[in-house]
Parts: structure tokens; C-alpha cells; sequence
């Protein structure tokens, strides 16, 4: 479970990691991160739409996407980022493992924890 203190909750920095963070992607997510001058640890977000599916997919999907992060919170940088992960529609039938993988793989290309082998 993420702590209080590192979870995404306005609005206006949902924004600011949407439209001015980098970005990448897999088939299953769209990971944004975007660096912001204020002192506080790094906050995630997650956006999960009706396209993924009905409310216990995305619920399932958004708990998934939660845990998931939420192990990889050491390997972000301590401060002063936003991380703002995306469902696109195919997550919605995706096992946490395969979660797992496209989360790591969208960080490495964010340049957010080392190169693996491996990286499609």
C-alpha cells in the first residue's frame, strides 16, 4: 500500500505530470514522470478509465497497479517527482505479473532505474 505522503492526489499535479512530464509506454500502460521544483518525496498516481472496463476490472486493476508500485518506490528518486501511471485497455485482463513487467519496463525507459537486458 502506498503511504499517505506518496500518493497523487490533485488535480492540477495530475496535470502537471500529464501534459509537461516524458512518457512511456507499453500495450497494457502509459507511465508519465515529471520533475517538479518543490521539496516532497515522489508522489504516484494512477488513472484507470472506463475503457479498462467495468468497476470491479478497474478496481482490481488500480489495486494491482498499486502494489506493484509500491515495491518499486525505493528505486524512484527520494524527491520531487511525479509519477502518474495510465491503464490503457488491455491492462484490464493483465496478471499482476505482466503488470509487473510493463510497470519496470516503463521506468527503464524513463530513465528511472537501470537498463536491464531484455528491454522491448
Amino acid at each position: 500500500m502506498l503511504s499517505a505522503e506518496h500518493r497523487l492526489r490533485h488535480k492540477d499535479d495530475f496535470t502537471v505530470a500529464l501534459k509537461n512530464g516524458a512518457r512511456a509506454g507499453t500495450r497494457r500502460l502509459v507511465l508519465h514522470w515529471a520533475v517538479t521544483d518543490r521539496a516532497h518525496p515522489t508522489r504516484v498516481g494512477f488513472v484507470v478509465s472506463k475503457a479498462v472496463g467495468g468497476s470491479v476490472v478497474r478496481h482490481r486493476t488500480q489495486r494491482r497497479l498499486r502494489h506493484v508500485v509500491a515495491g518499486r518506490l525505493t528505486t524512484l528518486p527520494a524527491l520531487g517527482g511525479l509519477l502518474v501511471v495510465r491503464a490503457l485497455p488491455a491492462a484490464g485482463t493483465a496478471t499482476s505479473a505482466e503488470l509487473a513487467v510493463d510497470v519496470d519496463r516503463g521506468l527503464r525507459r524513463l530513465g528511472l532505474v537501470a537498463t536491464g537486458a531484455g528491454d522491448g
